[in-house]
């Protein structure tokens, strides 16, 4: 390999390949081929490190709980870990959960998702879990007394808003919520609608 790129550095000495050259010059000619070689290394490592780092650190959305926005006013959000078992993570990347009428409690110092639907896998046979059994929320205990002041204080509802998928693990993030009134629930559609027909008219506009 080395014997191919010397007349290539040669060549940009602006040296015929063919002459008699001293022994010192070759040496040179290969330490300096060897270092480009292990710079170029260097470099696509580091490029292929960046990139398996930044899609490790990419999310991919696994259930989203999309009535969550029109039912409450979503004030601060927060991510939590979830104790699952080995078939729950299975059917969760596989789509089988549902948050829809779900929603996190605190008790005993410890936070619960409740109403969960995680259908059973399909292989998971007897490993199985109850599809809406209490999973426990992986939090630190700062962060539970925080919520549970604000939960007490403030009358609020904790609202789970989407399953997803962050470093291979399932995460669960969940909102501190307001119960909207039916005012506010027709604005919240009143302004879905107005934001669809928007959509429509520039759809229809770009293709004329």
């Amino acid at each position: 390999m080395f014997a191919k790129l010397v007349p290539m550095y040669l060549a940009m000495l602006r040296l015929p390949s063919r002459i008699l050259l001293p022994q010192g010059l070759i040496l040179a000619a290969y330490a300096m081929i060897a270092m480009s070689i292990d710079n170029e290394i260097l470099f696509c490592t580091a490029v292929n490190q960046q990139t398996r780092r930044a899609n490790s650190m990419e999310e991919k959305d696994l259930s989203v709980n999309r009535p969550a926005g029109h039912l409450y006013h979503l004030l601060e959000r927060f991510e939590a870990g979830l104790e699952l078992a080995g078939t729950e993570v299975k059917s969760i990347r596989k789509g089988g959960a549902n948050l829809k009428d779900s929603y996190a409690t605190i008790r005993e110092g410890e936070a619960w998702l409740m109403n969960c639907h995680i259908s059973p896998y399909a292989y998971g046979n007897r490993e199985n879990s109850d599809p809406l059994r209490k999973r426990k929320l992986l939090l630190h205990r700062e962060e539970i007394r925080r919520l549970t002041g604000k939960v007490e204080q403030r009358g609020l509802t904790l609202i789970p808003t989407r399953l997803y998928l962050k470093n291979g693990r399932v995460k669960c993030e969940f909102a501190l919520a307001k119960g909207k009134k039916l005012h506010d629930k027709r604005e919240t559609e009143r302004r879905k609608t107005a934001d669809r027909e928007a959509r429509q008219a520039i759809k229809y506009r770009n293709r004329g």
